[in-house]
């Protein structure tokens, strides 16, 4: 593709290979940027284990021409069930919303597949330290370079906002999970319901959470949940004892996290940002509102606001560029302002154990459409 698009004669440098920069990056190169990413990491693949789409982020994929790639290796379960202390309180199926599940990796490699046929430039081990305002970045290597638009898509520990200092709240919550990526084991689990999503909540006599989530016919992804102070439940490798006397339906796969390679648990973060630009620079998911994954939308956010910025900023007039980036997230943030919240709360109250929570408030950002240009219209 990169050989039939015409050069516009910007140039972006992006902070951060992962879902948000990848994003922008394959969405400003098909707009006629020249764009280089920079990935800290001596190797380019996503650390996870599997993840769900929504609407707002599927439309991205339709925009950036990387539908056909994610079909490929992903499924729609039939309903996101809620069970707790082993009971069902809940089967909910969005009403025909688009969902598909997948695994982190094989969303990162549609993604960076995408990047690289549109044209972008990938360096692996290049560590942007900090940036300017102004437009440029400095490398580990002291290496400084110049653009017309830099993207920090670093992270939650974002060295593009701290190094210009960005205005931040940040707070952890008292829970966090350990995510594996392990066999579906679906003879071994025997008769039932597994190709729901199904979260499995033991609130007595301590709080205890595994969210199943098939995402392909080979491959499942759990999440372990636990109090940060928990040292049993938040310990790793896992204690196959505990997790087996609570989810006892569950000991197949448990079986499989058990001997799992260098797990790692992970607490609950919320980070709000006070700008999401200032002057040439932009940041785009965790740097600028790492959120809790109640309601499934942290990747979500960060690849429906990477494609609008990409947009903006191509729209954007020379003269009026610093401007347009802050007309972009004052724009766009309101919807993850929301979603960012409502997560929180559910993080903090446990809230989503009730069941049939994704109610219409709930789905707002889910049923989003970012690539729809009469989407604030109304707003």
């Amino acid at each position: 593709m990169s050989s039939t698009i015409d050069r516009n004669g910007r140039h972006a440098e992006i902070s951060g290979a992962g879902f948000a920069g990848l994003t922008a990056a394959a969405a400003l190169a098909q707009r006629g940027w020249t764009v280089r990413v920079h990935e800290k990491g001596k190797e380019l693949r996503e650390q996870g284990a599997g993840i769900v789409l929504w609407h707002n982020s599927l439309q991205v994929l339709k925009a950036i021409g990387a539908w056909d790639r994610a079909l490929a290796d992903s499924m729609v379960p039939p309903f996101y069930e809620t069970r707790v202390q082993g009971r069902t309180v809940s089967q909910e199926d969005f009403s025909g919303l688009p969902w598909r599940t997948m695994t982190r990796p094989h969303l990162h490699k549609t993604l960076l597949e995408t990047a690289l046929e549109a044209g972008v430039e990938i360096r692996t081990d290049s560590e942007v330290v900090s940036a300017d305002p102004r437009g440029e970045v400095t490398l580990a290597s002291g290496e400084m370079l110049k653009a017309d638009l830099v993207v920090g898509a670093d992270g939650v520990k974002s060295a593009v906002r701290e190094s210009i200092g960005f205005e931040q709240e940040r707070w952890k919550s008292r829970d966090g999970i350990t995510r594996f990526l392990v066999p579906r084991c679906k003879d071994e689990l025997g008769p039932g319901e597994w190709d729901n999503v199904i979260d499995f909540w033991n609130l007595e006599p301590r709080y205890l959470r595994v969210l199943y989530v098939p995402c392909n016919e080979r491959e499942l992804y759990i999440a372990l949940g636990a109090p940060r102070d928990d040292e049993q439940g938040s310990r790793t490798p896992i204690d196959l004892d505990l997790w087996t006397s609570a989810f006892p339906e569950l000991t197949p796969v448990l079986k499989e996290a058990a001997v799992a390679d260098d797990p790692k648990y992970y607490g609950y973060e919320t980070t709000v940002v006070s700008e999401w630009s200032r002057g040439r620079v932009a940041l785009v998911g965790d740097s600028a509102h790492a959120m809790c994954p109640a309601l499934a939308q942290g990747a979500g956010t960060a690849m429906t606001n990477a494609y609008t910025l990409a947009v903006a900023a191509s729209e954007a007039a020379d003269a009026d560029f610093e401007d347009a980036l802050t007309r972009w997230w004052h724009t766009e943030r309101p919807i993850t302002d929301r979603v960012q919240k409502r997560s929180a709360d559910y993080a903090a109250t446990r809230g989503m154990s009730k069941g049939n929570q994704f109610d219409e408030v709930n789905l707002e950002t889910a049923q989003y459409d970012p690539t729809d240009i009469n989407r604030h219209a109304t707003a």
